[in-house]
Parts: C-alpha cells; structure tokens; sequence
C-alpha cells in the first residue's frame, strides 16, 4: 500500500455526504423489495439469499440504525427498532453459530449505545430490553467452549474442534455481557466469568491464528493469518492450519486477516478505556502486549500485501495471483481476468487500522500515525466511485464484494471470468460503520465504541 501522510478525516467530508445518500436508497431499496429471506449478497444487482448459517440479518438491520446515527433520519431509525423488536429474537437465543458479535451488537448493540450517548431518547423500559437481550446473548455464545492446555476457545460452526479468526469480533459480546453484571450458568451451577473466556480466546487466537516469523511452519510470516485452525479434542493440542473461505491454511484469506485486525484492535481498546482488565486474574499487561503484537502484526501484513491503494485482492496465495505481477505496486484491478478483489475485506481492515493507530498515538504517535494514515487511504479507495455502488437499480453499496470463492457462490457477469460488480451484506454494513467512525471524528462526536456505556471513551 502506499500510504498518503497527508490525508485527513475532513478531506473525505464531501464523499462522506455522498455516501450517507446512496446509503439511504440502498435500505430503502431493500425494505421495499427485498423478500423474506435474510439477504446475503447481490447476484447481477439484487440481493439474494445462501443458506450457510445465519449471520447477516443483524448488518441488514444494523445498517439502517448506523444510517440513522449518521444523518438522524428517523425513517432509519424506525425500520432498525422495528426489524430488531420483531425479528432478531432467534439470534439471540441460536446456539448453532460463532457470530453472536456480529448480529446482536449491530441490533440491540447499536439501540443501546445510541440510547446512553443521547442520540434516541432514554426509555428505562427499552433500555431493559436491549441489556437483556446482550446480557443473553453473551452467555449463548459463551457456551461454545472448547477447553485447550491454558485456556480455550469460542467454537465455529464446523465444531468443537474449529477455531475460526473471525469469531474474534464476536468476543465483544461477551465482554458487554460481563460488563452489564451477567455471567453463564453452567452445569452444577457453575458460573463461568464472561470476561474470562473472552479473554482466553482473544488468547488463543493470538497464538494459533496470527504468525510472527518465528519458524512455525514453512510458510511462517509475520502477521499471516489462518481462517481456521483446528485441534484435538481429545487432548486440547493444535494440529494443524486449515481454510473454509480461503485458498488454503497456508495462505491468507484477506477477510480473515481483516476480522483479526479490527478485533484486536477494538479489544485493546476496550481493555485500555475501562477497568475491566484489573479483574482478570491473568498478567493485564502481559495479555496487553500479546494482543498488541497480534494486532500489529496482521496490520502490517495487510499494508504489505494490499495494492497501492489499499485493497487487498481475496487471499494472498490465491493460484492465479501471480498473473497479474507485482500487483502490490498498482491500484487494484477489479475487473482483472484472474483473481478477484474483496472491498469487504478493506472495509473491515481500515476501521483496524484507524483504531489500532489510535490506540498506540500515545505511547508512540509517530507509530500510530502511520496506521492512521493507512486506514485514511483505504476508507478514501472505498469511497471513490471505483467502489460505491452509483446506479439505483443495485441494492448494494459497496461493489466488489467477495463471500465464499472457492465454493463458487459468488456472481461472475456476463463476459467476465471472475466475480465483480457486486455486494456484501457485512460489506455494505462494515463501509458504514467505517464511515460512521469517521464522520465523528470530523465532527468532534462522541468516540465510537461498542462498549460506550460500560466505561470511559478512548481519548477524543
């Protein structure tokens, strides 16, 4: 990537407005068209439906309260309350998926934060509500746990023995489930601290999931990620790397990667900003540095393996990459004959990039800087008009989208030989989020933050 140092939030302010615009057609769009089924991603333009595993209704949803949250269009904030009330309630209670994180923080998450910082007005009895819906929802994931020497941690969808990198953003509901005073009530009455497992699975993560160079395999390098790693059960040893939407355990599925960078880095600064961290009965400052090493070191992989400006293509060791030369030093090439690109991915890296920069401006700021920059680069590729969706017959925001490549249930148009032209439902939900994250920074808001209303804002 080649970063521009001089990039400013409030140099994106007019694309910042344009994007809130074609947001607001995009819900609207699949409100009034959409059919009942959860939409995933668009095929020629229109978002259609891959059963899997149901994880995208909440950034269906979610995206309206984010677009109400950026514009203060009360439409928006209606169809998010509404949907959340009558719709989201198996989320929370599903105990068959890894992504409670991701659905139930972008619902009730979202309704409870913007409640507590003032932006929709404070009714006690909702204000209940969403607590318990969070409180439950952290406990119901919590209870994938697989036990390893050391720790454990939150199981895939795949089984006991799946540990996937991106159920890392999922640790942040239990930390706002231990946060609101819950905990998981296990057999014999046990009770399990939230915070904890949380906790030994940023951990596990950290160790399994990320490389540092260290001569861990052949293919060692430093912030390498593998989507999945797995183990036995039998016994808690890792046995080896492994890959459901990449192109091996050997290689680095850029989502993957970008799921690790903003969990790490949205982690660090929920244990930096509260005092929860004096309540583990770990090293607070050892784990510090462990989640830090992790969080740096998949940033720097992203920088040095996206192109020029700041997109990464779908995995780096995708098999026909290497038709397209140095790809490092050109901006990406959606449209390319050989592999394709995953805006999705850079919509999730930047917000990794902004806050991990964030976090470190002051221990190191000149450090911090540079992932500050890096992040404004990519949020600017995102928002050009190489990226946004600018035709109203596309429900999608955010083109160029990839889910799952090597089953082949992404679109490829007419005349083209790989995916493109297409969006994401996490996508579209993470560019708005990212460029949520922004707007207030710009306009001095309060700092963006899932855990908002359990403690103190990072530095403003």
């Amino acid at each position: 990537m080649v970063i521009d140092k001089t990039l400013s939030p409030s140099d994106l302010s007019s694309a910042i407005d344009r994007f809130w615009k074609l947001s607001a057609t995009k819900i609207l769009s699949i409100e009034k068209n959409g059919d009942s089924a959860t939409p995933v991603y668009t095929v020629n333009g229109r978002y259609t439906t891959r059963g899997w595993t149901e994880w995208t209704q909440g950034f269906q949803f979610g995206s309206a309260l984010l677009q109400f949250d950026a514009t203060s269009d009360e439409q928006f904030l209606q169809i998010g309350k509404d949907n959340t009330r009558n719709k989201m309630a198996p989320h929370l209670t599903h105990e068959g998926v890894h992504d409670h994180g991701f659905n139930n923080l972008s619902t009730y998450g979202n309704l409870w934060r913007m409640m507590h910082e003032g932006k929709i007005p404070f009714v006690s009895w909702e204000n209940d509500f969403y607590e318990l819906a969070l409180k439950a929802s952290g406990a119901v994931q919590a209870m994938r746990w697989t036990p390893i020497p050391g720790g454990g941690y939150l199981y895939s969808f795949n089984g006991p023995q799946s540990l996937f990198v991106d159920t890392i953003r999922s640790c942040r509901i239990l930390m706002v489930s231990h946060g609101l005073g819950h905990y998981l009530h296990s057999e014999n009455d046990v009770r399990v601290n939230l915070l904890e497992r949380a906790v030994q699975h940023l951990r596990a993560t950290a160790r399994f999931s990320v490389y540092y160079g260290e001569g861990r395999d052949s293919y060692d390098a430093w912030g390498r990620t593998a989507h999945e790693c797995i183990f036995n059960i039998n016994d808690g040893n890792f046995r080896c790397p492994n890959a459901q939407q990449g192109f091996s355990g050997f290689t680095t599925w850029t989502r993957g990667l970008a799921w690790a960078m903003c969990g790490f880095a949205e982690e660090l600064e929920f244990l930096g900003s509260t005092n929860y961290l004096t309540e583990l009965a770990s090293d607070g400052d050892e784990l510090i540095l462990a989640l830090l090493k992790a969080a740096t070191a998949t940033c720097d992989f992203y920088i040095k393996h996206s192109s020029s400006d700041g997109i990464p293509y779908w995995d780096t060791g995708a098999p026909q990459l290497h038709r397209l030369g140095d790809y490092t030093q050109r901006p990406a090439e959606p449209h390319n004959d050989f592999e394709p690109v995953d805006s999705s991915a850079a919509a999730i890296a930047a917000q990794g990039l902004l806050r991990l920069g964030r976090f470190l401006q002051i221990a190191d700021p000149a450090k911090g800087q540079h992932y500050v920059q890096a992040g404004l680069t990519v949020a600017r590729t995102l928002l050009s008009d190489a990226y946004l969706s600018l035709t109203q017959n596309h429900q999608g925001l955010l083109l160029h989208s990839v889910y799952h490549r090597p089953n082949g249930w992404d679109n490829i148009p007419s005349g083209r030989t790989v995916p493109c032209d297409e969006s994401s439902m996490w996508g579209d939900y993470h560019a708005r989020e990212l460029i949520l994250y922004l707007q207030r920074l710009i306009k001095k808001e309060p700092y963006l933050s899932f855990y908002t209303p359990l403690g103190k804002h990072p530095a403003k």
